[in-house]
């Protein structure tokens, strides 16, 4: 029957052509299901369906799309989600092909659309130049992804076709330097403002968002000429391919801080300011979009065209969770919680103890050990107590049960219990050291965690954007920039305007260092993907992530909540904090030097022997 059946086939085929070729034009007929180079790129609207695609395909490491689970790899939050993904409170150590990146094939797609725009299309010049712009910058920021994981990679602008000649060596490039690759970024940039149109588009480049990534690629590349050049022993290859010249940082620095002063003056950006509720506020200035005046260049998501994202069913705090099947997958560290400083401006730690450390410190609700908190830990994270779509999400951990002496601490095996005394034993919303899909830590995700009924429901899911830069960051890449360039009175002001969005006031600080400077760009910037990129460029993740049990910056602490039980005492009823190493994490981070440049596998090398390893690899 089967072989029946393929005949058939070939004689309907055969038949087809037969009667089909008294057409004269058969042969010439353009093929229904295939649309030809002459077809799209003299269609706006086509090219324009290609920009989107390759906008997606851009690398990314942590975002609410893809590869969110290693928000929970380093040291603002732990995996409190299933099993599946423990292993990432278990990283004995960073692998060296982590971050790695080699998307040849993504940079050939952009060098053929380029040519194909040149060489093909009949549109008017100045539309061929806006587009031709546009698809270099994809370019040019698909390097600057490769150089700030990898180092130095080929600079390939052209199409490389293969003449089937048996000998491919001329299709082998050797590895630019990396000071070079940061340059092509940055004059790449520089050099399609005049024509990338798409002014005040918040999802296509334009002026500013060139802009933007001058500001942060050459920010980069400064602290890395800098501060590697500081390291007891640099971290360089004999030709370039890693390492930046020492003496070039202050050119860098010169240029991230021009860009960013353009931006500020003349962008027409605005911090995000519409809610008298300053912890609302933060919140709103990532997920809100509509009319949004900080941010500058977004992934968007909508229902309307089938385009949205799981992360919100995947992350949101189990007490509020709807349909899901998980839930609270990354939960936020006691160790970012407690960087967020007093309004008073001094030091972020919760206060659990008296000061000679011979008591706890009772609290009549939850939620009063956080109260005149830098605005942006409630934008951040939902701490027991605070609310969450107007509902209050409640935790605690067990009770403490005065014993005479002493307190005994007590859990419960499940979530949602009672104890003897009939209150609350272990709260819904846990802590929990153990049950999975609730907090290990004693917090809950909320930045980027879709407010919309419905939007952590398997049908519905969450159209909030991935917000790629945003004014905020670049008030700190200036900040960050004028004080490396000595301009310490410029670089205050900028930190000031922020810190007085998240409630400290006007002209909070009356200096300013280099630590500050870092200490606000990670309350500020947290769960936005800047953390291992930073600790990378400033040289220090080997410190901070030193692989070390008594090192604290290499582990994950939580905060447990626990109601008194005490009879006749006047703290029986209330609550008091015990600060630990979170029960499900297991291995310091560890962070080694060969970790600074990502790994170029023996296979590239095979293709490519042109190509020279990392350093320690």
């Amino acid at each position: 029957m089967m072989k029946l059946l393929k005949i058939n086939i070939l004689a309907a085929v055969l038949i087809g052509f037969v009667f089909s070729s008294c057409e004269n034009d058969w042969l010439d007929r353009e093929p229904p299901n295939i649309l030809l180079d002459e077809q799209v790129w003299n269609d706006p609207k086509l090219i324009t369906g290609v920009l989107s695609n390759y906008y997606d395909r851009l690398p990314q490491h942590t975002t609410i799309t893809g590869g969110w689970p290693d928000f929970a790899a380093y040291d603002e939050a732990m995996w409190s989600g299933y099993s599946g993904n423990d292993w990432l409170n278990n990283l004995v150590t960073y692998d060296f092909g982590r971050w790695g990146l080699w998307d040849y094939g993504f940079i050939r797609d952009i060098n053929l659309a380029i040519d194909k725009l040149q060489n093909v299309s009949e549109l008017a010049d100045d539309v061929k130049t806006q587009f031709i712009s546009e698809l270099r910058f994809i370019r040019a920021y698909v390097y600057f992804e490769h150089v700030k994981r990898m180092g130095g990679v080929p600079i390939i602008t052209e199409q490389l076709i293969y003449d089937f000649s048996g000998d491919p060596t001329y299709l082998q490039f050797p590895r630019n330097t990396e000071e070079e690759v940061y340059d092509f970024v940055i004059s790449e940039m520089e050099e399609i403002i005049p024509t990338i149109g798409n002014n005040g588009s918040q999802t296509r480049a334009n002026k500013f968002t060139a802009l933007a990534i001058v500001s942060r690629s050459a920010l980069y590349a400064g602290s890395l000429a800098k501060y590697n050049g500081q390291m007891a022993s640099p971290i360089t290859l004999p030709g370039g391919e890693v390492g930046i010249t020492p003496g070039s940082a202050n050119a860098y620095f010169t240029k991230s801080l021009e860009a960013s002063r353009e931006i500020i003056q003349q962008g027409g950006y605005s911090l995000y300011n519409t809610n008298p509720d300053l912890g609302e506020n933060f919140y709103e200035a990532i997920i809100n979009k509509n009319g949004n005046p900080e941010v500058i260049w977004a992934q968007d998501f909508l229902s309307s065209a089938d385009k949205r994202h799981g992360f919100t069913y995947d992350n949101i705090a189990r007490p509020v969770r709807e349909d899901n099947l998980g839930s609270s997958a990354i939960t936020p560290s006691l160790n970012l919680v407690e960087d967020y400083e007093y309004l008073d401006g001094t030091s972020g730690e919760l206060k659990t103890r008296t000061a000679d450390d011979s008591d706890y410190i009772y609290y009549d609700n939850v939620e009063d050990i956080f109260a005149n908190k830098d605005a942006r830990l409630y934008g951040t994270v939902i701490y027991p107590g605070s609310t969450f779509r107007g509902q209050e999400v409640f935790m605690q951990a067990g009770v403490a049960v005065w014993n005479g002496s002493g307190y005994d601490l007590m859990e419960s095996n499940g979530l949602g219990t009672s104890y003897d005394d009939g209150g609350v034993f272990t709260a819904a919303g846990g802590p929990h050291r153990s049950i999975q899909e609730v907090s290990n830590t004693g917090f809950y995700l909320r930045k980027y965690i879709d407010n919309a009924v419905g939007a952590s429901t398997r049908g519905i899911r969450s159209e909030v954007w991935w917000v790629r830069i945003r004014l905020a960051e670049v008030y700190l890449n200036a900040a960050e920039a004028a004080y490396e360039l000595g301009e310490s009175t410029e670089a205050l002001g900028y930190i000031n305007i922020l810190r007085e969005r998240a409630g400290f006031g006007e002209n909070s600080l009356s200096t300013i260092d280099i630590e500050k400077i870092r200490h606000e760009r990670r309350v500020e910037l947290a769960f936005e993907d800047h953390v291992v990129w930073d600790y990378k460029r400033w040289r220090v993740a080997h410190e901070k992530w030193s692989g070390i049990t008594e090192n604290p910056e290499s582990m994950i602490y939580s905060l447990y909540p626990y109601r008194v039980i005490r009879p006749g005492s006047p703290n029986d009823g209330k609550y008091i904090f015990v600060k630990s190493v979170a029960p499900r994490f297991r291995a310091p981070r560890f962070f080694q030097l060969g970790n600074y440049y990502s790994l170029i596998g023996q296979n590239l090398i095979d293709a490519n022997p042109k190509l020279v390893r990392n350093p320690f690899h």
